[in-house]
């Protein structure tokens, strides 16, 4: 457990880019109903608040698409650096604002930030993790995206009090924090040894290998030279194929690969979780909750809670299974809202509402809309919401990984940034089948998940071609034991043949091995 701790550690760190994702996401959750915000900048309302509310999703378009060029270049853990560097930047011009143009201007520069380091920080953790325990270390990214939306939502909530510009100011800057955190602590947070190795630093690969894995920084403990060994037969092989190129993604090896992880994001963002998180104020207030502001915090804590057994469990219960749950069970919450909604509901007297259907009368109509609210952000933030950061970046071989994870990714922040703009004016038009459309797209989910998702829990990253190239039919993958224990395995040869590896001095990718009496 102690060799551990330098894992857990550092990707609880690097995880810091998932509170600053947070805090983006509570950032207009709860200001929106706020008199002051609808004062300052004209009330709001349909597309011009789905377009504030989305200006971050479309930076982070392009951060994701940009985030393989650079952390293939400067780093991952160098790219993330220059990525809180903008953040600071967006955060400063959204707290200044002098009106709409500029608050959108400072919220792109912002969701440049927040698509580099979604793409970036799960491939870092999966890259540094231990297979036993990725999914784990991986999932800690949403369990501090979480944690930001409650912390922030609870600064706009006390600052709510104020009855001044700092309603909406003072949380906007506070946002620079986490940023400035990360920037700093990154300097002594080593690189990922995958990226070293493509790098041929292999010097470097086996000293971050054995601070990572042994207690006392060991470069001859056998399970350290045996992944350092798998990690390098990895980059020969990946280097005889002689491809590294955007064309290969969509070559027929790959491109089933990369799709998948473009459709768990896509999946993830059209569950309809995003409607509760950005637009609670709205749903409580439609369903006549008073106090609406303090009834949202409730969902952001349950959003916390429910997040931990997937950390402490996910690695057993596997992503395959987690998903397939998930879906069913958001999707009868959806369902449910929606159904609610469409029996007790009536259209809103009041003209100048960013909703236009309310129950009016009806106390157990609405706490039940209130008590499915909690329950669907519970079921994603135990399903969907860790795995959808787990599952894309460990799929896709080293060579074109932050090429994949950057697609994927903006998958995310495309259809993120479609459903911010579109459901402020849908709550206005087609209300309560929103709800419905959103259930129906959970059961698409499910059915995909079901034909397609293959499970990858306890596999080395090293070991998913053989998982997707010669695996056992997908409907039957519900496990990953069997192709687990080849990287034990190798460590208990290398341990019985007392093979020890010296810190090599000039290597290429091949002729070290054999020097130190290896065989391939």
């Amino acid at each position: 457990m102690v060799r551990l701790l330098n894992v857990y550690t550092i990707s609880g760190f690097a995880s810091l880019a998932g509170v600053m994702y947070g805090f983006d996401v509570a950032s207009m959750s709860g200001v929106v109903g706020t008199q002051e915000y609808k004062s300052f900048y004209g009330n709001p309302l349909g597309v011009r608040q789905g377009g504030i509310t989305g200006a971050i999703a479309a930076g982070s378009l392009i951060g994701a698409l940009s985030s393989s060029v650079l952390g293939d270049r400067l780093s991952r853990k160098v790219a993330i650096q220059f990525g809180t560097i903008l953040w600071c930047i967006g955060a400063s011009l959204q707290s200044s604002s002098t009106g709409i143009p500029m608050l959108v201007i400072g919220r792109v520069i912002s969701g440049v930030c927040i698509g580099l380091t979604s793409s970036l920080v799960p491939i870092y953790q999966s890259e540094i993790a231990p297979r036993k325990i990725r999914g784990r270390v991986v999932s800690l990214q949403h369990f501090a995206i979480a944690w930001g939306i409650l912390i922030m939502y609870f600064v706009q909530y006390g600052c709510s009090f104020l009855h001044s510009e700092a309603v909406f100011r003072l949380p906007w800057a506070l946002q620079t924090i986490p940023a400035v955190l990360l920037f700093i602590g990154l300097f002594w947070l080593p690189r990922s040894p995958r990226w070293l190795a493509s790098k041929d630093r292999w010097d470097e690969v086996l000293q971050v290998l054995a601070f990572l894995r042994t207690p006392n920084c060991d470069i001859n403990d056998p399970l350290v030279l045996a992944e350092y060994k798998e990690i390098e037969e990895q980059i020969r092989v990946e280097r005889d194929e002689e491809s590294n190129s955007y064309r290969e993604l969509f070559g027929k090896k790959i491109r089933k690969r990369l799709f998948l992880g473009m459709a768990v994001q896509c999946w993830s963002q059209l569950s309809g979780v995003n409607v509760l998180l950005y637009f609670i104020v709205y749903i409580l207030q439609s369903a006549s909750i008073s106090n609406e502001l303090f009834f949202s915090s409730i969902q952001y804590i349950i959003f916390v809670v429910a997040t931990i057994p997937t950390i402490l469990w996910t690695d057993q219960w596997g992503r395959r299974s987690s998903l397939l749950v998930g879906s069913l069970s958001v999707g009868f919450w959806m369902y449910l809202i929606g159904g609610i909604f469409a029996r007790y509901g009536e259209p809103n007297p009041v003209s100048d509402q960013p909703y236009t259907w309310v129950i009016i009368g009806r106390p157990a109509a609405s706490h039940t809309i209130q008590a499915s609210v909690y329950l669907a952000s519970a079921s994603f933030a135990m399903s969907w919401g860790p795995i959808e950061w787990i599952y894309p970046p460990e799929i896709i071989p080293l060579r074109i990984r932050a090429k994949a994870v950057s697609f994927s990714t903006a998958t995310n922040w495309i259809t993120n940034f479609v459903l911010a703009l579109a459901i402020p004016p849908l709550l206005r038009t087609i209300r309560w089948r929103v709800f419905i459309i959103f259930g129906s797209f959970n059961v698409f989910a499910f059915i995909h998940v079901w034909l397609q998702v293959r499970e990858t829990k306890q596999c080395t990253l090293e070991e998913m071609d053989e998982i997707f190239e010669h695996g056992e039919p997908v409907w039957r993958s519900f496990t990953g034991a069997r192709y687990s224990g080849r990287l034990e395995a190798l460590a208990k040869e290398i341990e019985r043949n007392k093979l020890h590896m010296n810190r090599p001095v000039q290597i290429g990718v091949y002729d070290h091995v054999e020097r130190n009496g290896i065989a391939m």
